[in-house]
């Protein structure tokens, strides 16, 4: 096939092997020959379409190639199958619960065979579709389900950056307690590890971050007194100094404090978004608490 096909060549070139694959799976044969010969051909109607880019036909096509793979007991190759469809259907707009589906049926599949590994990869990938249609329970829950799948397998590099999107999600939906559970497990396991002990800080300093916007200073302080015992060495670092600045500033109430110690440390390390929105959470409840004081007076 020429490289310089129109895409209409493409997708009649795949109609054609269509035809022909639901020809073989209509007619007469040996179970297993039938449906092995269908599946050749729904293999090629499914790339032909991809060429074509007919995306949605190319998704079908490679959903009725699992089909195929099923009847033969072919779980690896139905898996895959189920997977190719879900990425076609990822170039689609508003296909994502097609995605979605698709990926789930294949991790099904790789669990049966025992493929934990992959499975864990479409699982973070079911994540990240919810993750960019903002859905973040439920990317959440599918970042959860990676994370586990990931630490069964001892990829611990993997399972750990799931558990700080949920860490992440979990503090943009207010559950505290969880993300700051997160970020200190995380940060207690990576102490022990030269590749990973570099994180401690930044993770203790999301974890501290969290406990600000539970708004109790006690809190605060007895966070900072554990993450001290937990690594010596935090209590000589900026980040230390930062959260301990800020609880001084909750202690006094005193937003004009809190604002100065917020710019001065942005001025070296740059706050990433997800710290801003927090920390502008902290500065909404303090301003409204400093309001309160004066009513009173």
């Amino acid at each position: 096939m020429s490289s310089n096909q129109k895409p209409n060549e493409h997708t009649a070139r795949a109609e054609d092997f269509e035809r022909k694959a639901e020809k073989k799976l209509a007619g007469w044969g040996l179970f297993s020959s039938k449906y092995e010969d269908a599946a050749e051909l729904f293999d090629k109607a499914a790339n032909s379409y991809k060429l074509g880019k007919e995306w949605d036909k190319a998704g079908a096509a490679f959903v009725k190639l699992a089909n195929c793979h099923l009847k033969t007991e072919s779980k690896h190759e139905a898996a895959t199958s189920y997977v190719d469809a879900a990425h076609c259907y990822k170039k689609i707009p508003l296909s994502v619960n097609e995605a979605i589906s698709c990926l789930q049926q294949g991790i099904n599949l790789l669990c049966d065979i025992g493929r934990l590994n992959m499975a864990a990869r479409y699982y973070k990938e079911i994540a990240e579709l919810y993750e960019s249609e903002q859905n973040i329970e439920k990317a959440i829950d599918f970042y959860e389900k990676a994370a586990d799948f990931f630490q069964n397998e001892e990829v611990t590099t993997s399972a750990n950056t799931c558990k700080l999107k949920v860490a992440q999600f979990a503090a943009q939906i207010e559950q505290y307690p969880k993300s700051i559970q997160i970020f200190e497990e995380i940060a207690r396991h990576s102490l022990n590890n030269n590749l990973l002990k570099y994180g401690v800080k930044g993770h203790l300093l999301n974890a501290g971050i969290c406990q600000l916007c539970k708004g109790d200073p006690v809190a605060i302080s007895n966070a900072l007194e554990k993450y001290e015992e937990l690594d010596p060495t935090f209590s000589g670092t900026r980040e230390y100094r930062f959260l301990k600045d800020i609880a001084a500033s909750l202690d006094e109430e005193d937003v004009g404090k809190f604002t100065d110690v917020v710019k001065e440390f942005d001025s070296m390390t740059a706050l990433d978004s997800w710290k801003t929105t927090l920390l502008l959470r902290v500065k909404e409840k303090l301003k409204a608490k400093e309001l309160e004081d004066e009513d009173l007076t």
